[in-house]
């Protein structure tokens, strides 16, 4: 297979898949209780989970998943690293998805931090070789987050239901967009096309879900020993972290002159 069919069919199937995943789900909706029954139908409606047989059928294979094959992956690679070499690690992926930031700041409106990703991915790509350290954040350019999912959230479109992803895990009917919109927006992908480029993405992925996974033993550990619903604690802890991340956008960007710029002239 070529290089241009093999990015040909990947970026089909990036664009592809929120909607292959929503098709699915929606075939696995729980029946609502009935309008009459007030508390049951407004406790169905505050936890917006009606794809919730399908989701914990997903839960279960990603269960059964990572307890034969990432965590004890992660484990390995834990022990063959040290922190400051994962936290290098995070830092060179995280680079990666500098661009892709600036680009969903632009777009919420928030130019101090669309200024901030910009100079962080040119200072970490240049001084810090290619993101593997972070120079930007000692000389005050610290990281700032968002995606896709909450720039349409700052659009006002809202959450919709939850979702829970084969592989991907945790997500939503408005956050699963972010999937197609991280893939186009990364360097590799603007990119002339080439074998080597597509390897080198494939393998950023990889390590990245690793090293992820790697930093999260300890709290999914926690929770699948305490918790007497995993999933419901997933839930809530999803959206509670994806309400915090919306709340600290709107109140840490102000829509003026990005301040790494001199004031115009008034």
């Amino acid at each position: 297979m070529t290089t241009t069919l093999k990015r040909r069919l990947t970026r089909s199937l990036a664009l592809l898949l929120p909607g292959l995943v929503l098709t699915g789900a929606l075939t696995g909706c729980a029946t609502p209780p009935p309008k009459s029954d007030t508390a049951d139908y407004q406790a169905y409606r505050q936890l917006n989970d009606p794809l919730e047989p399908t989701n914990r059928v997903f839960y279960k294979v990603n269960s059964v998943l990572d307890k034969y094959a990432m965590k004890p992956i992660a484990k390995g690679y834990v022990a063959i690293t040290t922190q400051g070499i994962r936290d290098h690690v995070g830092d060179f992926t995280s680079n990666i998805g500098e661009p892709a930031r600036m680009l969903n700041f632009m777009a919420e409106g928030q130019p101090t931090d669309a200024g901030t990703s910009l100079m962080r991915f040119l200072l970490n790509s240049t001084i810090g070789l290619g993101g593997i350290f972070d120079p930007a954040t000692a000389l005050g350019y610290r990281e700032t987050d968002t995606d896709f999912g909450l720039t349409l959230a700052c659009w006002g479109v809202p959450a919709g239901p939850y979702l829970y992803l084969p592989v991907f895990g945790p997500s939503g009917a408005r956050d699963v967009w972010n999937l197609p919109v991280e893939w186009f927006a990364t360097p590799m992908e603007a990119a002339p096309e080439s074998t080597a480029l597509d390897d080198f993405s494939l393998a950023e992925t990889g390590i990245n879900l690793i090293n992820t996974r790697a930093e999260l033993l300890e709290p999914i550990d926690q929770i699948n020993a305490t918790a007497l619903d995993p999933y419901a604690t997933f839930r809530s802890l999803y959206r509670q972290s994806r309400a915090s991340q919306l709340q600290q956008i709107k109140q840490r960007d102000k829509r003026t002159w990005p301040n790494w710029y001199h004031q115009p002239a008034q």
